[in-house]
């Protein structure tokens, strides 16, 4: 490990729980090969044929049209705050997507979750029969489907969020599904997950045993699948079509992206599917004018850790000494997916860590600011707005007035789930 410090010495920083930020020497904005713009559009196409399906199975996307999207808000509050913090003026418009809101199960696992149980279902009715390619969707909410369903499970390792949404889908469908929840699950997620019918297996470890067990008992079931968070295409490509509906909400609010008009993403990290396939997506979607950085805990830097040493999955953070525990719980992943840094570490303009108080904090602060109330680990995105600017090189990259044209997006990942006393707490002054 000395010699990790030595020919990296920012992992000093990081042993010691400090907040970091590093800026990417390996960013190239190189596409890789093994997955395409295709294949989003097949994602994409593919929740097309389902949202009948989704519509009358889940009343609360009527007005969607079945398509599971959230908002984009321009938080100027926020910015203000922001700013005053910093001690200094900040460029740019700082908006908010709202993945917090997200019908279904309220997090940005509601894409890619959602997405890989959909796929699981498209492929088990069609090879029944009872379904056809160019059929309607929306009959899998008949009980003969159930009862196809019934015949299946489904398994997931999840910290939270991801259960809620492969739990709460699966369970509509009529499939047998257990969600493997780690010691940092909260409990409101174990009952809500009971509740919607999904059977709960709590362990003592972290997310990696959760996921471990998933994988051990799904492999005894030839029935089973297994939806796998550390090396999933699907939930990868569920994530990666957000880019493109993000693209018809800013040219809908009159937001061009292009050199001279930069656009900033902060994406809270956790094992890193989620924030993986969203910046593979924008990445096809505006190259290289759009600016990708992973926010996580001083405490689980996972990715920052694995793309830093090249290790990827061979590296945790507990090799570092650090705990791995952290109280945004989606985030409270000590190793990084054996997928992502490989697919995504090449174009991400760096990662920062942020602490626990200071996520805490500003769960407080959107809510009193903006009226926007969110878990901790999705707040984790905002101090990149000001941390980026002043201490990254697009100030030399970009002329002051490309700067003052740029769009930051803080990605907001869960929070419209959490019950009327969470909140409170969530809200209450230390």
């Amino acid at each position: 490990m000395d010699d990790l410090v030595g020919r990296f010495p920012l992992i000093e920083d990081m042993k010691n729980g400090k907040e970091v930020f590093w800026l990417n020497p390996g960013l190239d904005n190189r596409l890789p090969e093994e997955m395409t713009t295709a294949d989003i559009a097949d994602a994409s196409a593919r929740l097309a044929r389902f949202a009948p399906y989704i519509m009358r199975a889940f009343p609360e996307t009527v007005s969607s049209g079945g398509i599971i999207e959230s908002p984009l808000k321009d938080i100027p509050e926020m910015k203000t705050f922001l700013e005053e913090k910093s001690g200094g003026t900040l460029s740019g418009r700082l908006l908010l997507k709202c993945d917090s809101e997200l019908p279904i199960s309220g997090s940005i696992k509601a894409r890619g979750g959602i997405y890989e149980v959909l796929c699981f279902a498209e492929k088990v009715a069609l090879e029944s029969g009872l379904l056809k390619s160019d059929g309607d969707y929306a009959a899998l909410d008949e009980d003969r489907f159930r009862e196809l369903f019934s015949r299946y499970a489904v398994s997931v390792g999840s910290t939270g969020n991801l259960g809620l949404s492969i739990g709460i889908m699966s369970a509509r469908l009529g499939f047998r599904v257990t969600v493997h929840m780690s010691a940092d699950a909260r409990q409101w997620k174990k009952d809500l997950l009971r509740q919607k019918g999904a059977k709960v297996a709590e362990y003592r470890g972290d997310f990696q045993m959760a996921v471990a067990e998933g994988r051990r008992q799904a492999e005894g079931d030839p029935r089973c699948h297994f939806v796998d968070d550390e090396n999933s295409r699907a939930l990868f490509l569920g994530y990666a079509v957000a880019a493109e509906r993000l693209e018809r909400q800013l040219a809908g609010m009159g937001i061009t992206v292009d050199g001279g008009h930069p656009l900033f993403v902060y994406l809270p990290c956790g094992v890193g599917g989620g924030p993986g396939g969203v910046t593979f997506g924008l990445k096809h979607v505006f190259g290289e004018h759009v600016h990708c950085f992973f926010a996580e805990p001083v405490q689980s830097p996972c990715m920052l850790l694995g793309i830093l040493t090249g290790r990827h999955d061979g590296i945790c953070v507990q090799d570092i000494g650090l705990s791995g525990k952290t109280s945004a719980d989606g985030l409270a992943v000590g190793r990084p997916s054996k997928l992502v840094g490989r697919l995504v570490g090449n174009l991400l303009d760096g990662l920062f860590t942020v602490s626990d108080s200071r996520m805490e904090e500003l769960v407080r602060i959107l809510y009193a600011k903006e009226g926007i109330f969110v878990e901790p680990s999705a707040t984790a995105g905002f101090p990149g707005f000001s941390t980026v600017q002043q201490r990254g090189n697009y100030r030399e990259r970009f002329s002051p007035a490309s700067m003052e044209r740029s769009v930051h997006i803080v990605w907001a990942t869960g929070g419209s789930m959490v019950p009327e006393e969470e909140r409170k707490k969530y809200l209450a002054e230390p």
